[in-house]
């Protein structure tokens, strides 16, 4: 708990430049998040933005009968909130805690704030809002041309990469509905990769066995979403947008 405690664990908030982290931090709340609590629904008005530490934040579309399909995951690399600072106020998304947790919780008013002193938090929160407009399109890629078997697998990784251990607490049932498919699919899907050695479930846990098998098995939607979030949340503050630039073209 007291690592989780620090406001550092999400990357978004290590990446301030100390002046932003001293203007903010004494304003940030520790909250605690439990598993299927709705954060807001389609068209509220955000009075708050989150900052995941250990916690997973589900964002949903919902059809007029009751069906749901996920457009992008929020961990310890983002926040939940981005239409504050975009100017709409509200989404006609469903924000779910996929994986209870705990965040930090911040007044809307303050990051609007700091957002429009057009400093390196403006930069970031740009930076990062790139990087989730890639995760909802190859969603969207992926849901339409890939099976239920590598969407299963991408989303495993992708929720792993954002959880401190190899672990995700999550019945079947949810993950079609994070999917969009039926259950029995995703049972189907589970079974197999059970079989493969590559996952343990039980009772709503599932445990990850073989990470590397786990990534091949996986479409190259996951790589994609991967490398370009780990591009561009690479920047740091305080150093020449050209070099970091020039970094991110060596290492690509």
């Amino acid at each position: 708990m007291p690592e989780l405690s620090r406001p550092q664990t999400n990357r978004l908030l290590a990446a301030l430049p100390i002046e932003s982290q001293q203007r903010l931090f004494d304003h940030l709340e520790l909250v605690s998040l439990p598993l299927g609590q709705v954060m807001y629904e389609p068209g509220e008005t955000m009075r708050y933005v989150y900052f995941p530490t250990d916690s997973i934040i589900s964002l949903l579309y919902v059809m007029e009968s009751g069906a749901s399909a996920e457009i992008s995951v929020v961990g310890n690399e983002g926040l939940v909130g981005i239409a504050l600072f975009m100017g709409g106020e509200s989404t006609p998304s469903r924000a779910v805690v996929q994986s209870g947790g705990f965040a930090f919780r911040l007044l809307a008013q303050r990051l609007k704030d700091e957002f429009n002193r057009h400093g390196e938090m403006l930069v970031l929160m740009l930076r990062y809002t790139q990087a989730l407009i890639t995760q909802m399109s190859q969603t969207a890629v992926c849901n339409r041309h890939h099976s239920i078997d590598q969407q299963l697998c991408r989303w495993l990784l992708l929720s792993l990469d954002r959880l401190p251990s190899n672990q995700v607490s999550m019945t079947q049932e949810l993950i079609a509905n994070m999917l969009g498919v039926r259950r029995e699919g995703v049972t189907e899907a589970a079974g197999k990769l059970q079989k493969l050695g590559v996952i343990e479930y039980r009772r709503g846990n599932i445990r990850v066995l073989d990470r590397p098998k786990l990534e091949q098995l996986s479409c190259e939607c996951y790589a994609v979403v991967k490398k370009e979030t780990d591009r561009l949340m690479s920047y740091r503050p305080g150093i020449a947008l050209q070099d970091q630039l020039a970094s991110s073209l060596e290492n690509a």
